[in-house]
């Protein structure tokens, strides 16, 4: 906040006190509480697939020990290291897919739009429900269940809106993935973990969580 207060644009002048608030709220929202959603949904996901969890921890188990680490003491993965992550990739891929974490976009018809039988007049206000289009059964293969494999395959042009699309696509998108795998990694290395309440009811908005927040008992694994 107290650089947004100093700065200043190209003829001296600073933000307003609102620009100041808006910016804030954005780099809260977008920058931290967004990738730390991403990450409950991960751990939450695996939690309750062990057998994924399973394949996630042997990949980066090896990995670790490529790198000079043990069974449970991960070492820091660099930017060399992230290509070779297949399956943590796709772990990532369908965590953000279920997430839903933006679960809508808006946008303004630019022109009139016929659209199945109805017009969306020129500059008209459209929400597109991104949820529904991440969890389509005519896209998604049984789309509600947790399966990294539907990665082996690229999602269909447009079905794929996780971070939005085209010159408004989420600037931090690849940071969001890098900072969800990285967490990833030294968690399956090093630790367990289980749902207090697996059977949780999931609240919806304004971002989906269960409504217990997702309660979790870790334990450090043994060497």
């Amino acid at each position: 906040m107290g650089g947004l207060m100093q700065m200043k644009d190209e003829q001296g002048k600073k933000l307003s006190n609102e620009e100041v608030v808006d910016n804030i709220v954005s780099l809260v929202i977008a920058g931290y509480e967004s990738t730390t959603i991403a990450t409950m949904w991960a751990v939450y996901h695996l939690a309750k697939s062990p057998v994924i969890l399973a394949k996630l921890r042997e990949e980066n188990i090896a990995m670790s020990k490529s790198k000079g680490g043990s069974t449970s003491t991960s070492l820091m993965i660099t930017h060399t290291d992230i290509p070779k992550m297949k399956y943590t990739a796709k772990v990532v891929e369908e965590t953000i897919r279920m997430a839903n974490i933006a679960p809508m976009v808006h946008r303004v018809a630019n022109r009139d739009v016929d659209y199945r039988g109805y017009t969306i007049p020129k500059g008209w206000a459209v929400l597109v429900w991104l949820r529904s289009l991440h969890t389509d059964p005519n896209y998604y293969e049984d789309p509600l269940s947790f399966n990294p494999n539907r990665w082996d395959e690229p999602a269909k042009a447009g079905t794929y809106q996780v971070f939005g699309g085209g010159p408004r696509i989420s600037a931090g998108n690849m940071l969001a993935r890098l900072q969800v795998t990285i967490i990833l990694h030294h968690l399956c290395v090093g630790y367990e973990w289980e749902l207090l309440n697996p059977d949780a009811e999931i609240n919806y908005l304004p971002h989906p969580r269960p409504v217990d927040g997702a309660a979790m008992a870790f334990r450090k694994l043994s060497t």
